[in-house]
């Protein structure tokens, strides 16, 4: 018999949410120290609820929260990570409440799809089930090496999977891959008042990097180039003797970031061999591929017919960012992305997420443990 929204409609507990939510944010846990963090929320899961909980060490007391039954294997996984990027030039980085809005560093990146993950998972189990139909796991590390879901890995294997990234409550089955790039050029440091364009290795660089996006716009126009860092060496009255810059590639799923990469190398060592430049070299620290999720997959499914349900619309768009969920694509699961606020706030000084909105989302994953466990 067809499940109808009314039979749902049981509600997640508001005040706790928020409550939850709060404090997640007041504690600062940027990549490396989420210790703090851990330890209030096993020690709140533990407290007051009878999910079964553990953790998982990554590196030097570093843990992942994991959630399900002793002795067994999930099959899916609700995944979200508690690390942030550090607060650097963010003075005012803390909970503050404004219109709607919930403001503070890891607000919508992520910390408002992982309260709204644990509330799905404490309103269902107090809804009297005796089970669970996935695994929640709430990692450390994704904002530099991703070294707390590799954790995950080395111990679960997935068929699928939701990541509660930011996306503004739209439903991700496109997730972009990425290539992180490190260039450096060096040259001959001289004096300042014998500069000129030929001797200089920053002209070399910034003309490679005008090709570069010239490139990408021409041959490659859904590619999303950034110029994250440019920085010489700091040499006085003086040409600087070395130019390096950090450039981020995230390129859709279409089988072309290995060819691309190749293009880009090419087109690197072609702008930088020669002139100012006595050498070069190129390090990628990341290579990720993306990946579709088959819009007929279970969980795919599950929520088109809960977005159906709630009268919502199913537009399915791509997450264009790198996440945990390249990695868990690479071991072979192919993740649905999803979860409150706007990638476009994340990672700045307004960052903000409508209270609303992280509402919902533990509606619908809670939604979403519900039709998982029904026959």
């Amino acid at each position: 018999m067809e499940q109808t929204e009314q039979q749902y409609a049981e509600e997640i507990n508001q005040q706790r949410l928020g409550e939850v939510f709060h404090r997640m944010v007041d504690i600062y846990s940027p990549s490396g120290k989420e210790h703090e963090l851990v330890d209030y929320l096993v020690d709140y899961l533990q407290t007051n609820t009878e999910l079964p909980v553990h953790t998982r060490e990554v590196s030097d007391g570093r843990c992942n929260i994991e959630i399900y039954p002793a002795g067994t294997k999930p099959e899916i996984a609700f995944v979200g990570h508690l690390d942030t990027v550090g607060a650097f030039d963010i003075e005012e980085y803390e909970y503050r409440q404004e219109d709607g809005q919930i403001f503070g560093l890891g607000t919508a990146d992520m910390k408002s799809g992982c309260a709204a993950m644990l509330e799905a998972f404490i309103s269902y189990q107090e809804s009297g089930h005796s089970s669970l139909p996935a695994g929640l796991f709430l990692v450390v590390g994704e904002e530099e090496a991703g070294d707390g879901i590799s954790a995950v890995l080395e111990e679960h294997r997935f068929t699928s999977a939701l990541v509660a990234e930011p996306t503004d409550l739209i439903p991700c089955l496109i997730h972009y891959g990425y290539i992180e790039m490190e260039i450096h050029a060096f040259g001959r440091r001289r004096h300042a008042s014998m500069a000129g364009r030929e001797y200089n290795a920053i002209f070399s660089m910034l003309r490679m990097l005008l090709r570069l996006g010239g490139l990408l716009e021409a041959d490659y126009p859904e590619v999303v180039l950034n110029i994250r860092d440019l920085h010489s060496s700091e040499s006085g009255f003086a040409v600087p003797d070395r130019c390096d810059a950090a450039v981020d590639l995230h390129v859709p799923p279409t089988g072309l970031t290995s060819r691309l990469l190749e293009e880009v190398k090419a087109l690197v060592d072609n702008c930088l061999l020669g002139g100012a430049v006595t050498s070069h070299d190129v390090e990628i620290p990341t290579l990720s591929e993306g990946y579709r999720v088959d819009a007929e997959e279970r969980l795919a499914e599950v929520l088109e017919n809960i977005y159906h349900r709630r009268g919502l619309s199913w537009a399915p768009g791509a997450f264009k960012s790198q996440s945990d969920a390249n990695l868990m694509s690479a071991a072979g699961c192919k993740p649905l992305v999803l979860g409150p606020g706007q990638l476009g706030r994340a990672h700045t000084r307004d960052e903000a997420v409508y209270f609303a909105q992280v509402v919902q989302a533990a509606e619908i994953y809670l939604e979403m443990l519900r039709e998982l466990t029904a026959p």
